[in-house]
């Protein structure tokens, strides 16, 4: 950057002194021209104070400054060759206007007032005294530019508090007006926040830079340019050797950069953040899957070791189980015999300490080096099973134990949005089982921020059938504990996960085998006076069931209509919101369609109900209807003519 400011300033220089050079020659206006000359001298003075401070200089204000201060010259340059005229007739026809001088002054004043606050602004602040700074010249019609500039050169040459106090300050102007943002963006903010957040030293200032960043990425443009100054490879070192408090903040503001722009999901996943935040989810949940840990045969954690010697034993039980699935940590009696066992036996093969006490069980965690952590004795034994971790984290307060953890689920949301690639990382990693796990045992935000990362991740199963064969295929235990957390939810139909965990379940429609029967029925319950938002999400779910693209269609509406939906469904399209009103024709209309021979679509006289729709003309002509509606009628009437005497 030295060289670049160098180079901006030589122009000026140069100018400052043609300006002096020629108001030495000037014939006319003299005392005007010393003026001029004495304001020149001083200008090019701290022009050339600069240049020797050039390393130490902020590139942006010296930009907009010297630029402004380079035209400045040229006008006082050109004012001062005009005094310059020979003889009496150039004279007489060369006009210089009585304000000129008096404007050119001014300008350069304002010059010598931008100069020397680019100078005071740069230097470091042992140098500075905590003087007040006040504002340039240039900032006059802008103020808060020059705060921005203040709070950015402070960033570079500050100490460790004060560079924490210039990140908190952005923090303030980048929450309260997208504009401020942009110009800390525009204004080189990005390359000096993450420096302080790189760097250690000052948790609180790393803490601050790393909010203030996602604060900054609220549209595309702006994450384009965060991401373009180096934040994956610097988010990603945080989240895995910094403190747990700034790796939280890390990850909340990695999700708000995915939200507002998906595009950098690839970018953070290729410098490993989805690895990075999925250990985070596994920390104390369960143990993390090989893929994350780093661990050789003879230092490898008892947990890993029975997760692999019982991970078949375990689809056994399982599938001789009447559908219930084992707690992920816990298991069931088989599998905690199995490490009893196991530890036993490993126990005997420890050597003891020399004080005879417990052996030393060593752990590995997921670091750089692959180096073997010792799990020492007298530690909390979970943490011998959850798995140990890099700089002390187990002994993290419980509240930031949490924070992470919500904040590593819901970076995992956003970034799983929409993106095939991102979602096979996650499935691939123990993350399924840690959102079953937290989504009933989580704090609030946890269980939410998991709900709606699985919702994200099943819809882009739902169009992609590889990531839904590999990730959610029947006999896989995640998937199950999966299943048995969001059907525990929809029974329950009182949570605020309600929502998500409905999506899920349709999201996954096609992967149910014909012998699943326990999910039809709690979703065709929410149909019934329950608020409108969640009986759309009910029955949207329901079409994901009952349409012609899913293999078992028939038998998902036999389900329904044996639940009890169609009556709910008839009340929906005659009295619902319009909101409601559609999909429940929709999911109406597909149960014509394939089940038209039952008896308890004529009973419930469903024929009469797609007939008084074919009159409604904003049913009749919603795109989504338009193509089903005649043929569930046309079936309607076909099937139930040959019956239609015996069920009326």
């Amino acid at each position: 950057m030295a060289a670049i400011v160098k180079e901006i300033l030589a122009r000026p220089i140069q100018l400052a002194d043609q300006v002096t050079k020629a108001a030495d020659e000037a014939q006319s206006f003299r005392q005007d021209c010393m003026e001029l000359k004495s304001k020149t001298e001083k200008l090019a003075g701290l022009l050339r104070q600069a240049a020797r401070a050039s390393n130490d200089l902020y590139e942006r204000p010296t930009r907009r400054i010297i630029d402004d201060t380079e035209q400045v010259l040229e006008k006082a340059l050109s004012l001062v060759i005009k005094c310059r005229a020979n003889g009496i007739m150039k004279r007489v026809f060369t006009i210089i206007p009585a304000t000129a001088f008096r404007k050119t002054s001014q300008q350069l004043e304002n010059s010598i007032g931008d100069v020397s606050w680019l100078l005071r602004v740069s230097a470091p602040s042992d140098d500075r005294d905590d003087e007040y700074l006040g504002l340039p010249p240039i900032a006059t019609n802008e103020p808060i530019l020059c705060v921005i500039w203040e709070q950015i050169a402070i960033l570079y040459t500050g100490s460790l508090e004060e560079r924490s106090d210039a990140a908190a300050s952005l923090v303030s102007l980048a929450r309260d007006n997208d504009r401020y943002g942009k110009l800390i963006i525009e204004e080189g903010g990005v390359p000096p926040l993450l420096k302080v957040a790189k760097e250690g030293g000052n948790k609180e200032g790393q803490e601050n830079a790393a909010r203030a960043i996602g604060l900054l990425g609220r549209d595309p443009e702006s994450v384009e340019q965060i991401v373009q100054s180096g934040v994956c490879p610097v988010f990603a070192k945080i989240l895995k050797d910094g403190h747990m408090k700034i790796q939280a903040v890390v990850a909340w503001a990695v999700s708000e950069l995915a939200e507002h722009h998906p595009k950098c999901q690839d970018p953070f996943a290729q410098n490993n953040v989805i690895r990075m935040l999925v250990s985070h989810l596994a920390f104390e949940t369960i143990q993390e899957h090989s893929k994350y840990a780093i661990a050789s045969k003879q230092n490898m954690s008892l947990h890993s070791i029975v997760m692999g010697n019982t991970s078949n034993r375990l689809d056994m039980v399982e599938h001789s189980s009447s559908g219930h699935v084992p707690h992920p940590i816990t298991g069931n009696h088989q599998v905690s015999n199995q490490m009893q066992n196991l530890v036993q036996t490993l126990a005997k093969n420890k050597p003891s300490n020399a004080g005879g006490g417990a052996a030393h069980n060593h752990h590995h965690h997921p670091n750089a080096q692959g180096n073997a952590k010792p799990h020492h004795h007298g530690q909390n034994p979970a943490n011998v099973l959850s798995g140990n971790s890099l700089k002390g984290r187990e002994y993290e307060d419980p509240v930031t134990k949490a924070e992470m953890k919500a904040m590593a689920a819901r970076a995992l949301w956003k970034l799983a949005k929409g993106n095939v690639t991102v979602c096979h990382s996650i499935t691939e990693s123990r993350a399924l089982l840690c959102f079953a796990v937290l989504i009933e045992k989580g704090t609030e935000d946890v269980k939410r921020y998991s709900a709606y990362a699985l919702a994200e991740i099943t819809a882009v199963a739902e169009q992609n059938s590889d990531l839904r064969r590999n990730a959610f295929k029947p006999t896989s235990p995640a998937a199950k504990a999966v299943l048995e957390q969001l059907l525990r939810i929809i029974e329950k139909a009182d949570d605020e996960l309600l929502i998500p965990c409905v999506q899920s379940i349709g999201n996954l429609a096609r992967t149910f085998r014909a012998t699943e029967t326990r999910l039809i029925g709690p979703l065709v319950k929410l149909l019934d006076e329950r608020e409108p938002e969640v009986s759309v999400e009910a029955v949207v779910a329901l079409i994901k069931f009952a349409c012609t693209d899913n293999f078992l269609h028939v038998n998902h509406c036999k389900a329904i209509t044996d639940a009890g939906g169609t009556k709910h469904l008839i009340q929906l399209v005659y009295f619902g919101e319009q909101m409601l009103q559609i999909p429940s024709l929709v999911l109406l209309c597909y149960i014509a369609m394939h089940i038209p021979d039952s008896e308890t679509l004529a009973q419930e006289e469903v024929l009469i109900v797609l007939e008084w729709s074919t009159k409604q003309a904003h049913l009749a002509n919603e795109p989504s209807i338009e193509p089903l509606l005649p043929e569930a009628k046309s079936r309607l009437e076909l099937y139930q003519s040959r019956g239609s005497r015996g069920f009326y």
